[in-house]
This record gives C-alpha cells, structure tokens and sequence, in this order.
C-alpha cells in the first residue's frame, strides 16, 4: 500500500452490465479470474423474462468462481458471482447486502444496469469498480456517471471489439470511463486495480 492510502480504498465489489453477446463477453471475463478474487461479482445481464434461465449454470461451467443467481437478503461473498435473475432489479445495499426489486422498468428493463450501478455508487462511493461489456442499447451509461461521480472507477469493453457496441459506446460517451479495453484485457486489469490495492 503506498504512503497515505487507508485499508478501506480497497475495492468493495465489482459490478458488470451486458446485454446482448454478453455471454460470451462475461466468460472471458469470469474465465481469467481467480478463485481467490477478493471482492462479490454482481452482473446484470439482460435476460428474457419469460423464461427460466441457465445463465448460472452455464457460466458456472466456463469459471473458476461460483455463480449463483442473486437472492434477496444475501451478504454477498468475495470471489463469489451473483447474475440478477430475470425480471428483477438487483441492487447492493450498505454492508453489502443484496436486494432484488419488482419495481418499474428503466429503459424498458428489468433488470437494469443503471439501478445495479447506482446502488454501488451509493453503497460504496470510491471502493466502487464497474465494467460495461457488449450489448444494445445504452443502459449502463447513467450509472457510469454515479459510479464516477462518487470516486470509483469505471472500465468499459472497446466498442470496436465488441459484439454489440450500443452500451459499451454509451458509456465511453459520457467521459467518465477510467479505461476502455479490448474484451480479452479486461479481466487483468481488474486483477491488477482489486488486488494491487490490498497491498
């Protein structure tokens, strides 16, 4: 830890929004992080709401960390991934407390990337980390502007690498992204700003 950073700039949580192509974007992710990773994964990836969803067993199959669908009342755990199920708003309360939300939709969605980020940057201020990877649209880009204004920090997938470049786009535009990196970058950089602070 360098001179004058205190234990609690550790990075809280890592939140990530997809939508479209997300699948594929979440398992490079979540393939290159380790079982030790040191912080809950929240993801909010839009999904059809009239359908059970696998999303957590597949990505259970592609990672080393767990994954479960997020549940209401849950502390979330480090080095655990927690996928909003279809048809809630998932949200982070102080203490790091999960809390699922039948509430309007944002942006026609439910769940929203907007909502999932916002809580972070009300929860956590500057021990915030979120990323934005593919997918339509531009939910994702207003939270960006909480997570940015209250400290944190802010990663979105290359829009030039990316599947879908409608979020990831979005979010660059509002110029409170920290980097923007192709797909396959992301997780080590994660790595390098959530574990490089704890030292």
């Amino acid at each position: 830890m360098t001179a004058g950073e205190q234990p609690d700039e550790d990075y809280a949580v890592l939140a990530v929004a997809s939508s479209a192509g997300g699948i594929n974007g979440l398992t490079v992710l979540l393939h290159d992080l380790s079982p030790e990773f040191p912080v809950p994964v929240l993801v909010v990836q839009h999904l059809d709401p009239h359908h059970r969803t696998v999303i957590a067993e597949v990505l259970s199959r592609r990672t080393r960390l767990p994954v479960k669908l997020a549940e209401h009342g849950v502390l979330a755990q480090p080095g655990t991934v927690y996928v909003a199920p279809p048809d809630h708003h998932l949200l982070v309360d102080p203490g790091g407390v999960l809390a699922l939300s039948k509430s309007e939709q944002v942006h026609f969605l439910r769940p929203c990337a907007d909502l999932l980020f916002e809580s972070v940057a009300g929860t956590y201020g500057a021990r915030g980390l979120v990323c934005v990877l593919t997918g339509t649209g531009s939910d994702g880009a207003r939270g960006v502007d909480a997570v940015k204004s209250r400290g944190g920090t802010v990663i979105a997938q290359d829009p030039e690498t990316a599947e879908f470049k409608g979020m990831p786009e979005s979010a660059v535009g509002t110029g409170s992204v920290d980097f923007v990196l192709p797909l396959e970058e992301i997780a080590a950089a994660v790595r390098g700003l959530v574990e490089t602070k704890r030292y």
